[in-house]
């Protein structure tokens, strides 16, 4: 009997390799290109919170850190390094608390306000001219937030005329007294911020009535005349607003954020979290898809021409804040380079309806690209997620399917190993973006695309051991893109994915 045994145990380890797991395959129709993925997905946020403008992004001419009219030189270079393609401003929930005439003339004479969260003064050294100075350092356009909570139809109306109009206008003058003389292009406004909560308590019907009075008064040259953007919540707003809407409304704006016990008292830790927060905020973060889905049916059944976009102009990670630093700021570690990855392939599969995101933000708060200390700055893993998708934007999206995923399992929660997405590059390359949710197990995956012999694949992969993997001021290359490349072999191209990672490729003919 133990004879027996023993063979039958030689016989198992040598018929394993035959059960072994099949590679996750993919399959890409580069014959049939999809919508194109707006560049406008891969658009930031700058709000006035804790050290998000004020010392993170602005400094000021006068200060040691090197700068250009204000803005810090690293900053900017690195921002510009993402193709920036848009940045929304100022709020945010700032946004219906501020009132554009205290951030505009000669500095020494602006007033200071209380902050919009009752605990930090806003000085108003960022006003709308520094702001358009950043926009065209950086190439981006400009989508400005105006103040419905404790603004005015007039007050908005203004600040419009005094960005768009030609040298005519009374405002136009006194935009050029202020040093301004051609207008401001501003390619987006919004009419409000979260009227549901922060900007008003608002029932959907009231604000639809509240946004077709503003929006009619926000007048503008045709060549300067921005287009509008409704601030919507749920589905509800959303049923009232496709139907209401008329004129120059291009997109209804919501908030899907990501915290990882789905808890808002208790959201999570930023670092040392263990590994049922790693699995429950990648879950969290992947209910992105099913919300967008649930608005789009509203919006197709209310707009089957297709004119309103869904702009998803919040999301990111949302944790409990760390001890000693300013309003809102987290640490960004590997997991939310992955959290971004995820979204991004989300983004792409609704091409069609979703022509604008911008993370919770860009510098110091929240899902942060930057963080900044003093004169020290240093690139999260998030903003390495967003520099090696630099060439979806403006790509036609690929169809792509995925035949014998895996699934990574831990507890009762479960989800897809493999994320994926593809797409025609404007430099006519074929890419393709992976991400491994597993955190300790690699992946094989196959690729094929359909009519095309690949030869090979190119590009990096941004992974690390731990899961909360992050750099600091002291270790600022602690984790960054490694490059990858594989070559086809047989006609067949597989390519492994490390545990834990995120990896977008060029594939060779």
């Amino acid at each position: 009997m133990n004879i027996v045994k023993c063979s039958l145990v030689v016989l198992a380890m040598i018929a394993a390799p035959v059960f072994a797991a099949r590679p996750v395959s993919i399959s890409i129709d580069a014959g049939k290109p999809g919508p194109v993925i707006n560049k406008n997905v891969y658009g930031q946020f700058a709000e006035h919170l804790g050290t998000g403008v004020y010392e993170g992004m602005w400094v000021g001419p006068k200060s040691t850190i090197p700068n250009t009219r204000g803005w810090r030189n690293d900053v900017v270079g690195a921002l510009k390094a993402l193709h920036v393609p848009l940045v929304r401003w100022p709020g945010g929930c700032f946004a219906d608390t501020y009132h554009w005439r205290d951030g505009i003339g000669p500095q020494h004479q602006r007033p200071s306000n209380v902050h919009a969260n009752g605990s930090v003064d806003e000085f108003n050294a960022v006003g709308t001219h520094e702001f358009f100075d950043l926009i065209e350092m950086l190439g981006a356009e400009a989508y400005v937030n105006g103040n419905v909570g404790t603004g005015s139809v007039q007050e908005m109306a203004d600040w419009v005329e005094y960005m768009t109009a030609d040298g005519g206008s009374p405002l136009a003058r006194l935009r050029a007294r202020n040093g301004r003389e051609k207008p401001f292009k501003v390619a987006y406004f919004g009419i409000g911020n979260e009227l549901w909560g922060c900007g008003g308590n608002m029932k959907p019907e009231y604000y639809a009535s509240l946004y077709s009075n503003y929006e009619h008064f926000l007048r503008a040259p045709a060549q300067s005349r921005p287009k509008m953007i409704a601030s919507g919540s749920d589905t509800a707003w959303t049923e009232v607003l496709s139907k209401e809407l008329k004129g120059r409304t291009i997109g209804i704006s919501v908030h899907q954020y990501t915290v990882p016990t789905g808890n808002w008292d208790v959201k999570g830790k930023d670092l040392g979290f263990k590994e049922d927060e790693w699995i429950s905020t990648l879950a969290n973060t992947m209910k992105m898809d099913q919300m967008i889905k649930d608005h789009v049916a509203v919006l197709d059944r209310n707009d089957p021409k297709k004119t309103i976009g869904l702009m998803i102009d919040e999301w990111g990670t949302w944790y409990d804040e760390a001890a000693g630093r300013s309003a809102l700021f987290q640490q960004n570690s590997l997991r939310d380079a992955l959290v971004a990855a995820l979204n991004f392939n989300i983004f792409h599969q609704h091409a069609e309806r979703v022509p604008m995101t911008t993370i919770a933000q860009m510098v110091n708060v929240l899902q942060a690209m930057i963080l900044t200390d003093k004169e020290k700055m240093v690139l999260t893993p998030t903003y390495y997620a967003f520099q090696m998708y630099v060439p979806f934007q403006d790509a036609d999206s690929l169809p792509l399917a995925i035949k014998d995923n895996t699934s990574y399992t831990l507890g009762t929660v479960t989800i897809p190993g493999v994320s994926a997405s593809a797409a025609r590059a404007r430099d006519g390359k074929l890419y393709l973006a992976l991400v491994n949710t597993d955190p300790s197990r690699a992946v094989d995956v196959a690729v094929d695309v359909a009519g095309t012999k690949l030869q090979g694949a190119a590009g990096k992969v941004l992974t690390a051991a731990a899961m909360d993997a992050h750099n600091t001021f002291q270790h600022p290359q602690a984790i960054r893109p490694a490059p990858f490349s594989t070559r086809a072999a047989g006609g067949k191209l597989s390519i492994k994915v490390p545990a834990k990672a995120v990896m977008v490729v060029a594939l060779e003919k």
